[in-house]
């Protein structure tokens, strides 16, 4: 997944965060994956009509079931909407935007403009056409505060007007224009300052998909989260419609005949929650036609017949946050007084973290540390030359005694004198996440440092977030998810005014870097990848958030079927899979 394929900001991926955490019992003997012999597609054959699939949706808990993008927030909820949910605009291989998708786009960067035609045969599943108010409804969606949407961001105040709109002090956005009126199918939006970028699919600047006004509008919006028309009967205009919903446990689909590029493939689709502890068994037993590898399975899965794996490298990252302020009005506001408002306690932990140990022994070649918070995907964007924090217990140790975290019996205290415990929160997940996270409190316990898991016990997926997303008390540090965007921009993610920095550091320096990042002066490349280099350096030295590990996304394909693709250009939903081309070979 990327954060920002469908959304302009980022997805919490429950599956990711299972598998990264996935490090159960093993033998140093295992057999590693052959994770060089996969490709990213099933191959291509001639496909024939008709047929169902079944695809497993790996998760501890029920999924929360938001069917729309701008209000969603859960990686599991667009897993679950990923045969449906379609962005406006298709991308090639490398996630630049071209005309191939629902609507074309064409930025003009002298007159500060974006234009927006949306294609004439491009409908709803329920026939309808998808018009200029569907995507400025979109907007009004995040806008509106009744509806409590996180894809809100200091980003999307790039469009004119959208802010006004947002504090309530107008009533529409001034800067979304519909020159042939609501019901036509072009859109101009009137940007602040143009970016570099914009054409890039993910680039957190504008919108990038519609949602269906006809349907919704009787709706107030701060009952439209819980309505029946958005958990229910949600209405798409990708490949397959909403058939029938068994609330957290399974969605069923079948073809949209409206679809604009065709007739799909299948006949019928259903997607179910399965336990992550059962996942190897039913791979084996062919349980489900898709479902993805957990990490610490990959021996009980290695032999499983009739199936073959498509695998690409996650862009995404789990990461170790430290709370150090909160939410206050539209903002991150730090805490000079916060305990883990130290940069020196934040470095030690950091340095207690045998990621690399933990990866080798358990993960079975397809997890792997990350150095810095642009992985290497980005390109020159990435700083190889940041090593990161890898494991050194020694070094923990010396940066807290230069500090005067002094040990008083086995633990520290606080420079101040005062106790320290330190409240980590760490998500639930497969039967080996327990394991996993007492190690990395076992390390920071040899550095003398007290950490217990906050409420005593790992948090369930949907609490997680809802515990961080609200500054709940008792959270001093937590292990996060992020699925990135395609473009590296991070403002929508640790930005001053991103609700996902749930962090809540909101530094100077950070802002000014940030702002570099997506300035006129980067419109030229050399400056812009210099920013990011420098952004980077400053995250790992102040370590307010520490990237720890990525994967290979590995999926188990029924080998009957084709047109089963993880490339960027065939994947329009999120990072998915556009089940368009998903079918039974003949």
């Amino acid at each position: 997944m990327r954060k920002g394929k469908l959304l302009g900001g980022a997805l919490m991926m429950g599956a990711l965060a299972l598998t990264l955490a996935g490090c159960g019992q093993s033998s140093n003997n295992a057999q590693q994956a052959p994770v060089k012999d996969w490709k990213v597609s099933t191959p291509a054959k001639p496909t024939k009509q008709g047929g169902s699939v079944k695809v497993a949706v790996e998760v501890d808990t029920p999924f929360t079931g938001i069917f729309r993008d701008e209000l969603s927030s859960s990686g599991t909820d667009t897993e679950v909407s990923q045969y449906g949910a379609e962005s406006l605009f298709s991308t090639d291989d490398h996630y630049k935007f071209n005309d191939s998708g629902a609507a074309t786009l064409k930025i003009n960067r002298a007159a500060k403009t974006i234009t927006i035609n949306i294609k004439p045969n491009v409908k709803w599943s329920d026939g309808q056409p998808v018009t200029a108010k569907d995507y400025e409804y979109a907007y009004e969606i995040i806008g509106n505060k009744a509806t409590n949407s996180q894809r809100y961001s200091t980003s999307l105040e790039d469009l004119v007007g959208f802010k006004e709109y947002h504090e309530g002090t107008a009533s529409t956005i001034s800067g979304l224009e519909m020159p042939d009126g609501p019901s036509g199918r072009k859109v101009v939006l009137h940007m602040q300052e143009m970016k570099p970028g914009m054409k890039i699919s993910g680039n957190g600047y504008f919108w990038e998909t519609a949602a269906p006004y006809h349907y919704l509008k009787d709706v107030p919006f701060n009952k439209l989260i819980s309505s029946d028309k958005v958990r229910k009967h949600p209405l798409y205009f990708g490949a397959y419609r909403v058939t029938k919903v068994v609330r957290g446990q399974s969605v069923t689909w079948k073809p949209n005949k409206y679809y604009y590029k065709g007739k799909p493939k299948l006949s019928k689709i259903t997607c179910s929650v399965i336990s992550p502890n059962s996942v190897a068994q039913s791979i084996k037993s062919g349980k489900f036609d898709v479902a993805q590898v957990i990490t610490s399975q990959w021996p009980n899965i290695s032999g499983a017949k009739g199936v073959r794996y498509v695998s690409t490298k996650t862009l995404g990252y789990t990461y170790l946050g430290f709370k150090v302020g909160k939410w206050k009005n539209g903002q991150n506001v730090m805490d000079k007084n916060n305990k883990m408002n130290n940069r020196a306690l934040r470095q030690a932990i950091a340095y207690g973290m045998n990621v690399n140990q933990v990866a080798k022994r358990y993960s079975y070649g397809l997890t792997f540390r990350v150095p810095t918070l642009i992985p290497d995907q980005f390109g020159a964007y990435h700083d190889s030359k940041i090593k990161g924090y890898s494991y050194n217990i020694a070094k923990g140790n010396k940066i807290l005694d230069k500090a005067g975290y002094k040990k008083k019996g086995t633990y520290r205290v606080q420079p101040n004198g005062k106790p320290l415990t330190i409240h980590f929160m760490a998500m639930s997940g497969s039967s080996t996440q327990e394991p996993i996270i007492q190690n990395y409190i076992q390390q920071w316990k040899k550095m003398g440092l007290h950490v217990v898991l906050t409420g005593g016990r790992l948090t369930e997926f949907n609490s997680f977030y809802d515990k961080l997303q609200n500054d709940a008390k008792g959270v001093d540090m937590f292990q996060g998810v992020w699925g990135l965007s395609s473009e590296p921009s991070v403002n929508d993610l640790y930005g001053q005014g991103a609700q996902f920095n749930y962090s809540r550091f909101a530094t100077k320096k950070n802002n000014e870097l940030i702002t570099a990042m997506d300035s006129q002066k980067a419109f030229n490349t050399k400056y812009r990848v210099k920013k990011f280099h420098e952004w980077q350096s400053y995250m790992n030295k102040e370590a307010y958030v520490v990237p720890v590990s990525n994967r290979y996304t590995v999926m188990a394909v029924n080998n009957k079927l084709t047109g089963y693709s993880l490339r960027p250009s065939k994947s329009m939903n999120n990072g998915w899979p556009n089940w368009y081309y998903v079918g039974y070979a003949k």
